[in-house]
């Protein structure tokens, strides 16, 4: 006799929670890339920049560029994580986008308009790890993840 295994249906909970997972994960490979750019531009000293004296997080546009280009690359691996479902993915990608923000609002004067957008994304992304009940994470691959297997005797 053969069994037929079928796929378990996904549930609208379980669709939101793939869904948000998946959000996430391109959203920060997002910022990831756009954080390198900015870091590249800084490094090479780019004029897109504004300089602003007497402002009490004074760096310099080297060190910012250092700053936003680490970021950046840490983002992008953390996103590929994230596509996975790896939940060490989820706690390092809300830590990273948390630090995101910090760097764009300490950098803020040398490029406003961006650094509030990058804020914003970076608040929906962290967002969007923290919504997602773990229980109910699946693999995007369509295979349900080791945690949330259900195990019948």
């Amino acid at each position: 006799m053969t069994a037929t295994h079928t796929r378990p249906e996904y549930s609208a909970k379980q669709e939101w929670a793939s869904g948000l997972t998946a959000f996430a994960a391109v959203m920060l490979s997002l910022v990831g890339l756009l954080d390198i750019f900015r870091g590249v531009m800084a490094i090479a000293q780019d004029d897109i920049f504004v300089t602003t004296r007497n402002y009490a997080f004074a760096f310099s546009l080297t060190s910012w560029g250092w700053i936003h280009l680490a970021l950046g690359v840490v983002a992008v691996i953390v996103s590929f994580g994230l596509l996975r479902t790896a939940m060490w993915a989820r706690v390092v990608g809300v830590g990273i986008a948390g630090l995101v923000i910090v760097a764009n609002f300490l950098s803020l004067p040398s490029y406003p308009v961006w650094s509030v957008v990058m804020i914003a994304l970076s608040s929906l992304i962290i967002w969007a790890l923290c919504t997602v009940p773990h229980d109910n994470l699946y693999d995007l691959s369509g295979e349900r993840t080791e945690s949330t297997t259900p195990h019948h005797v």
